[in-house]
């Protein structure tokens, strides 16, 4: 995945992605925020899985 997919994977379920990406913090990617992910590197499809580990109500369809 690139980290554009990401985005627009962020942007299609949350409806503020910005403040999402930087505000929220996920155990599921070591207690950092998404951009923190982005910035030390994880690949953008392990963030994605982190982000649907941290929002398990999230529907199938945006999996």
């Amino acid at each position: 995945m690139r980290i554009t997919e990401l985005r627009a994977r962020i942007a299609d379920y949350f409806p503020d992605p910005n403040t999402y990406s930087r505000d929220i913090v996920h155990a599921e990617l070591g207690g950092i925020t998404v951009e923190q992910a982005l910035v030390m590197g994880q690949e953008p499809g392990d963030i994605w899985k982190g982000i649907i580990a941290h929002n398990p109500e999230m529907p199938a369809k945006f999996r």
